[in-house]
């Protein structure tokens, strides 16, 4: 019997790509002052190369930006502070997300999110997306001391949402900090497809999150045959 559903953020239910993709575009428009003198596109493409789909902290990012473009009137920090405050206005959700959520909290599921990442800046994009309500546990690396593919920040989810791993889904975007990892503690792995991986092995892959809810549905009916 499914008790609990829990989730990974970037690139499973903030559709990052689109967010960083905004924000860089806006960021560029709001500092043209002092970074006008690139062509708009070619810092909106290095930065998301640079970037690398979120697995490059912007310190680097922002550093290899001011050398390469030869940015003078500001500095890499003051760029740095300025995604810190400002990323949470960009954020993008993947569709479904709420219509997702309602159904699942319908259903008396105990939802959670496990999230490498900076905790406060995390938190801010939850709440940009306004679903922080729907869960009764957030945990973000940062904060945790822990993060994904670490059994640990697993299992201490679990411990926080009274459910046992076999109780449990996973649904992430990651094969190995997200699939792989949430099996490995057994839970059930649900891959959110991206398009960067092929051939991930997970008990469910799905493209919507819509998609969530009757997968569930599906393994209680299971459940239900089997006793």
């Amino acid at each position: 019997m499914i008790k609990a559903v829990l989730f990974d953020l970037d690139g499973t239910l903030l559709n990052r790509d689109e967010s960083v993709k905004m924000f860089i575009e806006r960021q560029y428009d709001r500092l043209n002052h002092l970074v006008g003198h690139i062509p708009k596109e070619k810092y909106v493409t290095r930065f998301i190369e640079l970037d690398n789909r979120g697995y490059v902290w912007k310190d680097k990012v922002y550093q290899q930006l001011v050398d390469q473009f030869s940015i003078a009137e500001t500095t890499w920090e003051e760029l740095l502070q300025d995604y810190i405050s400002e990323f949470k206005n960009n954020c993008v959700p993947f569709p479904n997300l709420t219509r997702m959520l309602e159904e699942l909290k319908s259903n008396d599921l105990i939802l959670g999110i496990i999230t490498n990442g900076y905790g406060q800046f995390q938190m801010d994009n939850i709440k940009a997306l306004g679903i922080d309500k729907y869960f009764e546990a957030i945990l973000v690396s940062e904060w945790e001391g822990i993060k994904k593919p670490d059994p640990q920040v697993f299992k201490k989810a679990l411990k926080k949402l009274n459910v046992l791993p076999h109780q449990s889904i996973y649904v992430g975007d990651h094969p190995k900090n997200d699939v792989k990892a949430s099996q490995n503690v057994g839970m059930k792995g649900i891959w959110k497809r991206d398009y960067q991986w092929n051939n991930v092995e997970a008990e469910y892959i799905v493209d919507d999150l819509l998609e969530i809810p009757l997968i569930i549905e599906k393994l209680s009916k299971q459940n239900r045959e089997l006793y």
